[in-house]
């Protein structure tokens, strides 16, 4: 678990989760790809590649001719404030400029330390490059307002995120971009931009009587990227004829409409390069792909204690009972009857729990990566993740548990053999 819990600390922004993932694949022997320069792709290669430093896949091209792919996706961002303006006009304090980036809990926001995290843009001889930055230390905080001055607080209050959520980070005389050049080790007059976000300190780590439970903030979806990661690391070179994708978006809270979101033509464009450079045929590559299977991998709700009736009685999901397969009748999950069966069959062979979600018929229910995903490729699908509590809350809850779970059925995807030999039939 800790070394789950660094990588949750780590991730403190999209580009700080691609690099710390970007890290471990090259401790495992993956080559580093630009996407402006020539490919060399080679039987028994392992390759990554990063677009925007906030979205990254990786890739293992298995020794024979590819047969079908092994896909894996989740997302590096996580619902945050984005620092829109280092300093605001205030009388007595030095206050940043925010805009919401996602459907976060606001209230959640209030009264903890934070820090900001993201990249700048410098200039260089040549031009321009990227730094990434996160301070390591509290910096700043959004205030509540006391309840002498909003006394039906308590009733319920509509929040206004331009007056209520903006944060302050010293006494009037501070500057941010001071700081920030100071963090970054450069001067201050060589930025030229930045892209940042307010990141929570705290740490990850474990509660409950038992230690059964581990509360951090980023779990949604850094928890499913960190154990989508580790099977991907454990298994994917043991299938014979099966390339492993794992793949990292960014910008799903918000859509994935960016050039390195799940709807952009990414992923594609990868598979493309791989399957020109192993010389694949069109009809060889419509064979392989529809072999296939991707596995969306975000978090699911788990079944609230205080809250029991939010949640399908019929589908009650816990945590440290399991994977959780995600159902929706409009088909914003992907996972299919045949695609499910295929995963669970997995999964019990495996020894691995699986739960059922699905939403209550008068409760309906948000997108994820697989359903963007299809806007793109034609490959069967299915979504799963991890069960949480307090979804998008700037702290979330998971069970210590589950994350073993997700780690050896992904590692069993990979390794094994999965693929439709037919319409309606798979080989599991």
């Amino acid at each position: 678990m800790q070394d789950f819990f660094d990588y949750l600390d780590w991730g403190v922004s999209p580009y700080h989760a691609v690099l710390e993932s970007a890290k471990r694949l090259e401790k495992e022997g993956f080559l580093h790809l630009e996407e402006s320069e020539g490919w060399e792709i080679r039987s028994g290669g392992k390759y990554y590649v990063t677009r925007n430093q906030s979205s990254i896949i990786a890739f293992t091209v298995p020794e024979q001719d590819i047969m079908s792919y092994h896909m894996t996706a989740s997302h590096s961002d996580s619902p945050t404030f984005r620092i829109k303006k280092e300093k605001s006009e205030d009388k007595y304090y030095a206050k940043a400029e925010v805009e919401g980036y996602g459907g976060m809990i606001m209230s959640s926001w209030f009264d903890r330390p934070l820090t900001f995290a993201g990249r700048i843009v410098v200039r260089t001889k040549e031009g321009v490059a990227t730094k990434l930055v996160a301070a390591d230390r509290d910096i700043f905080v959004i205030p509540n307002l006391a309840i002498h001055f909003n006394r039906e607080l308590n009733k319920g209050y509509s929040y206004n995120p331009q007056i209520d959520l903006q944060p302050i980070y010293g006494g009037e005389a501070c500057d941010l971009q001071d700081i920030i050049a100071e963090e970054a080790l450069v001067s201050k007059a060589d930025i030229i931009d930045m892209d940042f976000v307010l990141a929570v300190r705290q740490k990850a780590g474990k509660l409950g009587a038992k230690e059964e439970f581990y509360m951090a903030p980023r779990i949604d979806d850094l928890a499913c990227a960190y154990t989508t990661l580790s099977g991907f690391l454990r298994g994917a070179q043991k299938g014979e004829q099966t390339a492993g994708i794992w793949c990292m978006f960014d910008n799903e809270e918000v859509g994935s409409g960016t050039r390195q979101g799940a709807m952009s033509g990414f992923l594609p464009e990868v598979l493309n390069r791989i399957e020109h450079a192993c010389h694949m045929s069109p009809e060889e590559v419509a064979q392989a792909r529809s072999k296939s299977l991707l596995i969306s991998a975000d978090n699911a709700h788990g079944t609230h204690p205080n809250h029991p009736g939010k949640s399908d009685s019929e589908f009650p999901v816990v945590l440290n009972k399991g994977i959780v397969i995600k159902y929706n009748a409009s088909q914003k999950y992907t996972t299919t009857g045949m695609t499910a069966a295929v995963f669970s069959e997995l999964c019990k062979r495996n020894e691995i729990p699986v739960q059922k979600f699905a939403n209550r018929a008068d409760t309906p229910g948000g997108s994820t990566l697989g359903n963007l995903l299809s806007h793109q490729l034609s490959i069967p699908m299915l979504d799963i993740g991890l069960p949480q509590l307090a979804m998008h809350s700037a702290v979330e809850t998971a069970g210590c548990e589950d994350v073993t779970h997700m780690i050896k059925a992904i590692k069993a995807f990979y390794e094994s053999n999965i693929f439709q030999k037919r319409d309606g039939e798979w080989k599991v």
